[in-house]
């Protein structure tokens, strides 16, 4: 599939907090080992370099990860690497990686890519690249929508066409987005059939993207247009001032929502997808024992099920215990709900309001 002009931008500037005590500023989710042997951006390179190369795969993440990111992807150039001055959420992380790679290349075409997804079929996953590169060498904006499995409220919505079908990957019209529904509409999503989950992987050209945001976040395109070229030894420099000043957006919400050239490609289920966004979603990926329980520490379990332990270098014995999250650090202990795991983040946002740094 590779051409000179397609690239990969990796997505991995967040914090994971869902995945507290192990998610830390330094180390968070996306450099955890948490579902394999390897971590979860490791996982990322993984299936794309047999259709990217990693001199054309970049990273944009945080100053307190880059690092341990460097270390991690040795096969990278340490360059294409970048920290963001400050979080801003997805919008104008994209926008700085398409100002980027248009001032390296004016014909760049970018694959979006999450650092913490997991899908068990990457072959059948890279099927679907080349057309959806295609498309957004044509001028589309491109939004990767996956067949759902079951009606989950935890993910956002792409409506295509009635009657979509995932067999072909052909680039079909977005009739629209819709936000995270609750239980009654998302099993009305999941009857229809012609709504999928959003992945929150993209692909446009650069340029398409950066006129996006131009029309619907100026703000922000004003900005980022004030940057020199990415080769300039004064780029690093003004992207510290520059960039904290964009405004907090996703691009969901600031652009894909609102453009008109927006089009998609139906993933079928079988790529087995997941977002890995708690505890729980590591649960249901990992190998469960007879009762239901699952983990990556050394267990004992009597009249126990459905639990999740993680406590390495321990052995972790259960009595009469159900669905329970159990996480165990040096310095933390975690133990929650299984069906509450999405709720975690609150935790880390009562140890900021406590002003608890060292355990954050």
């Amino acid at each position: 599939m590779s051409k000179s002009n397609y690239y990969g931008m990796i997505m991995a500037g967040g914090r994971g907090t869902r995945f507290w005590p192990r998610s830390r500023k330094r180390h968070a989710k996306q450099v955890l080992n948490v579902t394999g042997s390897r971590t979860l951006i490791q996982g990322t390179v993984d299936r794309l370099c047999p259709v990217i190369p990693p001199e054309r795969l970049w990273v944009i993440t945080n100053e307190f990860l880059r690092d341990e990111i460097v270390r991690q992807l040795p096969e990278i150039p340490k360059r294409q690497i970048v920290a963001e001055p400050a979080q801003r959420n997805t919008a104008p992380c994209n926008g700085l990686a398409a100002h980027i790679l248009h001032s390296l290349d004016p014909e760049a075409v970018i694959g979006v890519f999450p650092a913490d997804h997991v899908l068990r079929k990457p072959a059948s996953f890279r099927k679907l690249l080349l057309p959806a590169y295609r498309a957004a060498e044509r001028g589309s904006l491109v939004v990767l929508g996956i067949q759902p499995r079951w009606p989950e409220t935890g993910y956002g919505y792409v409506e295509f066409p009635k009657g979509t079908r995932p067999e072909k990957a052909a680039a079909l019209p977005v009739r629209g987005f819709r936000e995270k529904p609750g239980l009654a509409a998302a099993k009305r999503f999941v009857k229809a059939g012609n709504f999928y989950w959003n992945s929150g992987m993209f692909f446009w050209r650069a340029d398409a993207y950066l006129e996006a945001m131009r029309k619907y976040l100026p703000k922000t395109a004003t900005l980022l247009a004030s940057l020199p070229a990415f080769s300039s030894r004064a780029f690093a420099r003004h992207m510290q001032e520059v960039y904290p000043l964009c405004e907090n957006v996703s691009v969901d919400y600031a652009v894909m929502e609102k453009a008109a050239n927006v089009v998609g490609i139906a993933a079928g289920a079988e790529i087995e997808w997941n977002d890995v966004g708690s505890w729980h979603a590591v649960y249901e990926l990992l190998a469960h024992d007879e009762s239901g329980n699952a983990g990556n520490s050394g267990l004992l379990a009597i009249d126990s099920s459905g639990n999740y332990v993680d406590a390495r270098g321990k052995l972790v014995a259960l009595l009469g215990i159900e669905n329970l999250v159990i996480v165990d650090t040096h310095d933390a202990l975690l133990v929650a709900v299984r069906e509450r795991a999405q709720e975690v983040g609150e935790i880390v946002k009562l140890l900021e309001a406590r002003k608890r740094h060292e355990l954050l």
